[in-house]
């Protein structure tokens, strides 16, 4: 035994030393970093993809290792509080609300501490840490998501940690999912498998998922399963799994008309079919008007009332200011137009793009889904997760170094009044645009942009 694990130290000593050194990172970024300290948190994040790039370019061949990192890197958050977000708060009191059998989309936080009559553990801690924008809007969590939150309030015995941990063990099985199926499809569209570990190591995804306690994972989960089911011909299958994504975040939703010239307008047709009718059996339970109109108010607050990150929006709001305008004014304006421009932007790139062959549906996806979050007025770090693994089955590698450059935006936590850097945002951006334009000019010289995806097949 130890002559073979002297051996294995010879063969990959540099590799283990960068894989110890990650996980002394990622623990201190777990337990001994306050967001404020906006230094030490984008030194970590630095040192963290410098050594992810390493590990993945010395190692990438070799799965069980890269594996058991993942793992490890994620296991150090399962037992810390989010250090990076207040969403859990909000996760955990929707559970306890559901698990009580109390549709969580009828009720704001503010209506339910006035009333006093629905009781809810630890809910002056709840109340208190989620923020007084929570705090006064209905949930906009999908029901899949809330049954998560309803399972974690059952399973936690009255404990906001055991809450916490029960959400980070789905989070984490998610991960792992993905892992399976993106390496399944990778193989299957003949590119290399330890692409899917831009995903799996990415620092923004270990931070974000299983640190900060975001879905996005478990909604990716069901959507690269469902992708994957349509690349073996069963897309009759992949519909609902595919409704189940759209159940956790509603993001898929931008993606269901790129479908039409994929499956061609028949199998297009039942396909939709099938997904409307699972999302309408998961919503049913909480369908009612009152769900209607505060489902439909909260999430029409996302395009006219937050601002986080944002590009092309800070541009036009800086161009509205030297004019006079007030930022309510223009973010209200914007957030009107908004939506017909990404509608304006699905419909390009389903009819104007042939995304036949699977990986010309991807690229289409990664440039509908990157558009729409370049008009956003939020782009909080966490969305960009899903951009990161549509890009992996793409030629396009931006994403990446967007998943980053993202943390640059957490300066605005290091201020109490959570006031956003222009010069540091301008950087994220610069970036970002800098490295997506020499990837298309580079391609567009191999005559190669949007590979396949502009012809017939």
């Amino acid at each position: 035994m130890l002559p073979k694990i002297l051996s294995y130290w010879r063969l990959h000593k540099i590799p283990l030393v960068l894989l110890v050194l990650s996980f002394a990172f990622y623990y201190t970024f777990a337990y001994h970093l306050d967001r404020t300290n906006f230094l030490k948190l984008i030194s970590l994040s630095a040192a963290l993809f410098y050594l992810c790039y390493k590990l993945i370019q010395f190692e990438k061949w070799n799965f069980k290792l890269l594996l058991a990192a993942g793992i490890l890197f994620r296991v150090v958050f399962l037992f810390t509080e989010p250090m990076l977000s207040q969403d859990f708060y909000r996760f955990i009191w929707d559970g306890e609300l559901l698990a009580q059998g109390i549709n969580p989309y009828l009720y704001t936080p503010d209506y339910i501490m006035q009333e006093g009559k629905i009781i809810i553990e630890n809910a002056a801690q709840l109340y208190g840490g989620m923020g007084e924008i929570s705090a006064k809007n209905y949930s906009n969590y999908p029901p899949l998501n809330q049954l998560i939150f309803g399972l974690a309030a059952l399973f936690s015995g009255k404990s906001m940690f055991g809450g916490i941990l029960t959400m980070k063990l789905f989070i984490l099985a998610a991960d792992i999912g993905i892992l399976y199926f993106g390496k399944k499809l990778l193989v299957k569209l003949n590119k290399s498998s330890h692409l899917i570990f831009w995903y799996f190591l990415n620092p923004l995804i270990i931070i974000e998922l299983s640190g900060n306690l975001h879905f996005e994972g478990v909604m990716l989960f069901f959507f690269i399963w469902a992708m994957y089911l349509i690349t073996e011909k069963k897309w009759r299958l992949s519909a609902p799994i595919f409704a189940f994504s759209i159940a956790v975040k509603l993001v898929p939703l931008l993606f269901l008309p790129l479908f039409l010239r994929h499956f061609g307008l028949k199998k297009t047709i039942l396909f939709y079919v099938l997904v409307g009718a699972t999302l309408v059996v998961i919503f049913l339970p909480f369908i009612s008007k009152e769900f209607i109109l505060n489902y439909s108010q909260t999430i029409g607050l996302w395009f006219s009332n937050f601002e986080f990150n944002s590009s092309f929006y800070n541009i036009v709001k800086k161009l509205a200011e030297l004019n006079g305008s007030k930022n309510w004014e223009t973010i209200k304006a914007f957030g009107k137009i908004s939506p017909y421009i990404t509608i304006g932007v699905v419909l390009i790139f389903s009819f104007l793009t042939k995304n036949k062959k699977i990986t010309g549906l991807f690229t289409s996806m990664l440039w509908v889904l990157c558009i729409y979050y370049f008009i956003s007025t939020t782009v909080h770090p966490w969305y960009v997760i899903f951009v990161v693994l549509l890009s992996v089955f793409t030629k396009f590698r931006f994403a990446i170094v967007w998943s980053s450059a993202v943390f640059l935006s957490y300066w605005a936590y290091a201020n109490p009044n959570y006031t956003e850097h222009l010069g540091i945002l301008s950087i994220e951006y610069i970036s970002v645009f800098g490295f997506m334009i020499y990837e298309i000019l580079r391609l567009k010289r191999q005559n190669s942009l949007f590979p396949k995806n502009m012809a017939a097949h």
